[in-house]
């Protein structure tokens, strides 16, 4: 049938005739061969089958246009409401470019970065820590605490580390790893299975000292009283007791901690709390001496009170986030390691406990 509706045409290509020479136009093979297949002579053929022709492509345009118009005036075509604009998102590389907007981040750090020419703990370069000879000690402060403490802090930090890198392989979490390590375990395996061992009962007592020893001694409250006052309520002094180490066994360890917080520390009011604590356990039990890891966490706490480079609730800040059990956990992990290594190099086998070392329970026995 015939098309009863206005029709805009333009067939391309109508300046081929300026070119001397045959030019393609439109898709592959198109080729005018002859004057009827020109666009000039499509174009004339369109016009004379009644198709609205515009006298160019650059007035194609228009030609909608005014088609548009007319039908509208003559009621032929209802104009239609203008839709709402769709709102489209602004392109988020381009908008941050300009600074519009920013990428939240999905982690915050403080205590280093490597984005710069030089890697940074806490702001200050690495080459600077090798310059100044900072120690493990103190990178340890810089990546823990975000502060450069004072050289006998640092060192402090590091005999925290020694004294606590290895108690013998009889300990709980030293035996794990070798039974681990000889199971045939990589390292890491053998060392976790060992750091897993750590809690109250083993080496994990020191936040727990350190936070009893400090309430106490800023409370005022006198040591006597203290233990009464755990007695009666059924709990363990942390920090105090050992199953070997006795006032005639003393622990090295403890002397050592002890005797360089005494000499080099401006306070040591929990210290002193500590072993007049201890005067008092130690006449009902000669074995409830202040151990290492009480020793450690009273020093610790008068370190970092009397540095200079903490408040005293930044200090009490970090003994509750899990400081100095983090010292325990990062000094024996060296002493972990070398049990796994040890084991590896003597190319012990698999351990199995010795049935003469078992009580064997049956329901009988229950």
């Amino acid at each position: 049938g015939r098309i009863s509706i206005p029709l805009i045409a333009w067939c391309i290509g109508t300046c081929a005739s300026i070119f001397p020479f045959e030019v393609q136009f439109g898709h592959a093979g198109a080729l005018a061969r002859g004057n009827m297949e020109t666009a000039l002579a499509k174009n004339a053929a369109l016009k004379a089958a009644g198709a609205l022709v515009p006298g160019n492509f650059i007035e194609f345009g228009d030609k909608i246009k005014e088609t548009y118009d007319k039908l509208v005036a003559s009621g032929r075509l209802v104009k239609a409401p203008e839709p709402e604009t769709p709102k489209i998102p602004m392109d988020y590389t381009w908008a941050k470019r300009l600074g519009l907007v920013r990428k939240p981040a999905n982690f915050i750090s403080s205590i280093s970065d490597d984005r710069g020419d030089e890697l940074q703990y806490a702001g200050t370069p690495i080459s600077e820590v090798f310059e100044k000879d900072m120690g493990v000690g103190g990178v340890l402060s810089l990546l823990w605490f975000r502060r450069e403490l004072p050289s006998y802090a640092t060192k402090f930090i590091e005999m925290i580390l020694m004294v606590s890198a290895d108690h013998g392989p009889a300990v709980s979490g030293a035996h794990n790893t070798i039974v681990c390590a000889r199971a045939g375990k990589d390292l890491v395996s053998s060392l976790v299975s060992g750091l897993l061992t750590i809690g109250p009962r083993f080496g994990g007592a020191l936040d727990d000292a350190a936070l009893m020893f400090t309430e106490a001694s800023d409370a005022g409250v006198d040591a006597a009283k203290f233990v009464k006052d755990m007695r009666k309520s059924n709990r363990l002094i942390m920090g105090i007791g050992h199953r070997i180490k006795s006032l005639s066994n003393p622990d090295k360890r403890v002397e050592i901690i002890k005797n360089y917080a005494l000499e080099n520390f401006q306070d040591n009011t929990v210290l002193k709390f500590a072993l007049a604590v201890e005067q008092i356990t130690t006449k009902k039990k000669a074995n409830l001496i202040l151990n290492v890891d009480g020793c450690i966490a009273a020093c610790f706490v008068d370190m970092m009170r009397s540095c200079g480079a903490f408040s005293t609730d930044e200090a009490n800040e970090l003994v509750k986030n899990g400081c100095l059990n983090g010292l325990f956990v990062l000094g024996r992990s060296i002493g972990f390691i070398g049990h796994v290594l040890d084991q590896k190099r003597l190319k012990q086998g698999l351990y199995r406990h010795p049935w003469d070392d078992i009580s064997y329970l049956n329901g009988v026995d229950m």
